[in-house]
């Protein structure tokens, strides 16, 4: 159980043709996001693409501190995962993997969902640990739901939700 005493759904709706599906181990279709050096970039703050190895570290580690999420569209009557996303109190990253539907409003979608999540768990505030300066469409996204800058970090800031 990621979030201690807190179930967590299968299957979670954010609205018609998009929901969030809980991870559940099988990961290697992932690598090829990863694989991607400008969205390690936007994520991690180095240019290196991801190995095996490095992709499960993540995964394992995500995955035992929040609630872990592939993030996937309906196309032609079948769910396919296009990213992922974590959800905890202190963290939410979230990794639109396929390049095709970057900037398409999915990800502020999914987050709106996991702040109404929040909201029904009695969460006070929810927290993004940071946000690199170069990621203006992060930014923007997490603004646009009411996060704010709370802290400077070394590459960016911290942001809170004031739930």
């Amino acid at each position: 159980m990621p979030i201690a005493g807190i179930e967590q759904p299968s299957l979670l709706p954010v609205d018609d043709g998009l929901r969030l599906r809980k991870y559940d181990g099988v990961d290697d279709f992932a690598l090829a996001w990863y694989q991607d050096e400008e969205l390690v970039w936007l994520v991690d703050g180095v240019r290196r693409a991801y190995d095996a190895e490095t992709l499960n570290r993540m995964y394992t580690y995500l995955n035992d501190h929040g609630e872990l999420y592939w993030i996937e569209v309906e196309e032609n009557g079948a769910w396919r995962p296009i990213g992922d996303v974590t959800f905890w109190q202190e963290d939410m990253p979230i990794v639109i993997g396929e390049a095709a539907y970057r900037g398409k409003g999915i990800g502020r979608r999914v987050i709106a969902a996991l702040v109404q999540r929040g909201r029904e768990l009695g969460y006070e505030c929810l927290r993004v640990e940071e946000i690199y300066d170069w990621n203006e469409g992060s930014r923007r996204c997490f603004e646009s739901l009411g996060f704010h800058a709370c802290e400077k970090t070394d590459k960016g800031s911290s942001y809170v939700l004031e739930c």
